[in-house]
């Protein structure tokens, strides 16, 4: 099973129009507030620091570059080629590795498993994106990923991020415009119940050993000024015997 060529070419599409300058995409924020907020609630429960540290779903890499310089291996993997492009030319100098990936296809994950041995997961925001039957596979494959010392940091919307999301897209004004290329190629987030994402975890064979709420930082702002921000639920899961 792999993902829809509908979803792949809208993905294919939004990248390759998405400007080449730091934080031109809608999720592209800075580092600092985004994975460096994750990483501080991931580290403590890494059984192993030293295993590969897979980006899932790393877009143009922003994430990714920033995981580069600390962990020892870092593979930056998204199903979008373009995606790939934009990551590879914001890193000249090849802090990380980019790896075209549809994670949703069990037999990719143990693939890249078979390669890195037992890799660290770090996830932002894709699940809602995904195709509702695509969700399990996809994190079935974070499963192979992280093998039996592996531990996944996921990051998904929470239902409280849908009306926010509702009133931005229906301002008399229209979406914000870095919200607007979303919607136009077909990419508009879908909604995850919250108690879905657990459940996914628990049917792909892994037990979470922490969640919580933290808002989900992006790159635009509200006609105020604010910068704005989405409920989301975070998760860190591993197998665990």
């Amino acid at each position: 099973m792999s993902v829809t060529s509908r979803y792949r070419e809208a993905w294919e599409g939004f990248w390759r129009e998405a400007p080449e300058e730091p934080g031109g995409v809608f999720w592209d924020a800075d580092p600092k507030v985004t994975a460096a907020l994750h990483l501080a609630l991931f580290e403590p429960h890494l059984a192993d620091p030293g295993l590969a540290l897979v980006d899932l779903g790393c877009g143009n890499g922003t994430q990714t570059r920033y995981f580069a310089d600390r962990f020892p291996h870092v593979v930056g993997a998204d199903l979008s080629a373009a995606a790939l492009d934009h990551a590879r030319r914001a890193d000249p100098a090849g802090q990380a590795t980019y790896r075209l990936l549809d994670a949703v296809e069990k037999g990719a994950a143990e693939t890249l498993h078979a390669e890195l041995g037992d890799t660290n997961v770090y996830m932002r925001g894709v699940l809602h994106q995904c195709e509702p039957d695509d969700r399990q596979p996809l994190v079935d494959g974070i499963a192979a990923l992280l093998g039996e010392r592996g531990r996944v940091f996921l990051v998904e919307l929470s239902e409280a991020a849908r009306p926010v999301l509702g009133g931005l897209a229906q301002s008399p004004a229209g979406p914000p415009p870095k919200l607007a290329p979303i919607f136009r190629h077909g990419i508009a987030p879908g909604e995850v119940a919250d108690d879905a994402v657990p459940g996914y975890l628990r049917t792909a064979g892994l037990t979470v050993l922490a969640s919580g709420e933290l808002p989900l930082v992006t790159n635009e702002f509200a006609p105020d000024g604010t910068r704005i921000e989405l409920p989301s639920k975070w998760q860190v899961a591993a197998r665990v015997e």
